[in-house]
């Protein structure tokens, strides 16, 4: 599906949307509550991510095949390492088999586990047979994607001694590792988190707990980027969101205040407005713990004219595209300079952008929902705009919402 975007009407726009629950969040409940079946969740994403989580969960033989989903292919690689008696192959789509999953399957080969390469060592597909887990010690990198920690997390009260994990190095993303300790923390399983070293108890039974998923920040900063393009009195109310959020991307909320953005938070709901035009002519921010916000942020930049230096970024090359080398490419295509190295962006400021661009999404639900936004600012084409349901199905008729004028090509 090709779309042509522009925005025709006023900018300035006072809309409520509603977002469904964080893919992060709702995959760390689903496979907790795969180990503790009294576990019910509310508010559950949407998201094909999250389908396919649920559906690899009910397989026990088999190929499951998780596509473009690495935040299932890592937790789904861990959950079948713990249960006896499974036996699965694990795959996924072309790009999943160029993603690293080796230093994972290694920390769980550790604790006892067995599972083999099928084609090349290192990536998927892998073959995993369910075996009872002993020990209870093992190592990481610190500085790798929080997945493959959060996997250990999740599966460690299952494991009969629980775990010790070690983490060597300068540890980044840590919210996303402490999202997991408090959904753990949630359903009564007692963790500690000390410098380096996470430990976890084993926890045979826990009581009836419902765990209630927030609305995906990820998904909220597509609406900060808005907002922030469009002219001062703009207004979107978002829910269902809380300001103390277990997602690290909430730090959108301080990060476009330099853009004019203002948040308020009111019970479960979150009003962004536009209050001042920028006046800065370049920004520069260290994402390592909320990376999955560069492409929003460096396109709002670009949209107002402002330079950016967006550092932290060593996790985006291994994601569903080389993230920042697709980002060098759409920005070329639009006027704009950009320099990449193997965790950074820097972005020249660009007075004109270049109309009428066809942006490439790389099987990228981001590529696609960060350019987005630039249809206020000038005439653009999303190819393979159905991209977005990996994450946020509703995301184009939620614009078309917003007024944006979006045609099927």
């Amino acid at each position: 599906m090709k779309l042509q975007l522009s925005y025709l009407q006023e900018k300035v726009i006072h809309k409520a949307i509603k977002i469904t629950g964080s893919k992060s969040e709702t995959n760390r409940s689903l496979l907790l509550q795969a180990l503790f079946p009294n576990v019910t969740i509310e508010n559950l994403s949407n998201s094909d991510d999250g389908e396919v989580m649920q559906k690899g969960l009910k397989k026990s033989m088999g190929e499951v095949d998780i596509h473009h989903a690495g935040t299932a292919m890592r937790f789904l690689t861990a959950y079948f390492a713990s249960q006896q008696g499974k036996e699965v192959i694990l795959t996924g789509s072309k790009r999943m088999k160029e993603r690293p999953i080796k230093v994972l399957v290694e920390a769980l080969t550790d604790l006892g586990a067995e599972i083999k390469y099928v084609n090349n060592e290192g990536y998927p597909p892998i073959k995993i047979t369910g075996k009872k887990l002993n020990r209870s010690k093992v190592s990481l990198p610190a500085n790798i994607s929080s997945q493959y920690i959060s996997a250990l997390l999740l599966i460690a009260p299952s494991l009969e001694n629980g775990l010790e994990l070690d983490l060597v190095g300068k540890i980044t993303s840590i919210p996303y590792i402490n999202m997991t300790l408090a959904l753990l923390d949630q359903i009564g399983v007692n963790t500690q988190f000390k410098g380096n070293t996470i430990k976890i108890e084993p926890k045979r039974q826990v009581k009836d707990t419902t765990l209630t998923v927030e609305s995906d920040w990820s998904s909220a900063s597509y609406f900060y980027s808005i907002v922030a393009l469009s002219d001062v009195g703009t207004k979107i109310q978002l829910s269902s969101y809380k300001k103390d959020s277990l997602q690290g991307d909430i730090v959108l909320s301080e990060i476009y205040k330099d853009f004019g953005v203002e948040t308020t938070f009111l019970e479960n709901k979150i009003t962004i407005a536009k209050i001042a035009n920028c006046k800065l002519s370049t920004v520069a921010y260290d994402l390592s713990n909320a990376p999955d916000t560069a492409q929003t942020i460096s396109v709002t930049c670009l949209g107002l004219n402002v330079g950016c230096h967006l550092s932290g970024l060593h996790t985006l090359p291994i994601k569903e595209t080389d993230r920042l080398a697709a980002l060098k490419t759409e920005f070329e295509k639009l006027g704009a300079k950009a320099e990449i190295d193997a965790e950074s962006l820097t972005l020249q400021a660009s007075e004109q952008i270049i109309s009428g661009v066809s942006i490439d999404t790389y099987n990228d639900h981001r590529m696609a929902m960060a350019f987005a936004p630039l249809g206020l600012k000038t005439k653009l084409i999303i190819n393979d705009a159905g991209v977005v349901s990996k994450s946020y199905p509703d995301f184009w008729k939620d614009l078309e919402t917003l007024g944006f004028d979006i045609i099927e090509m």
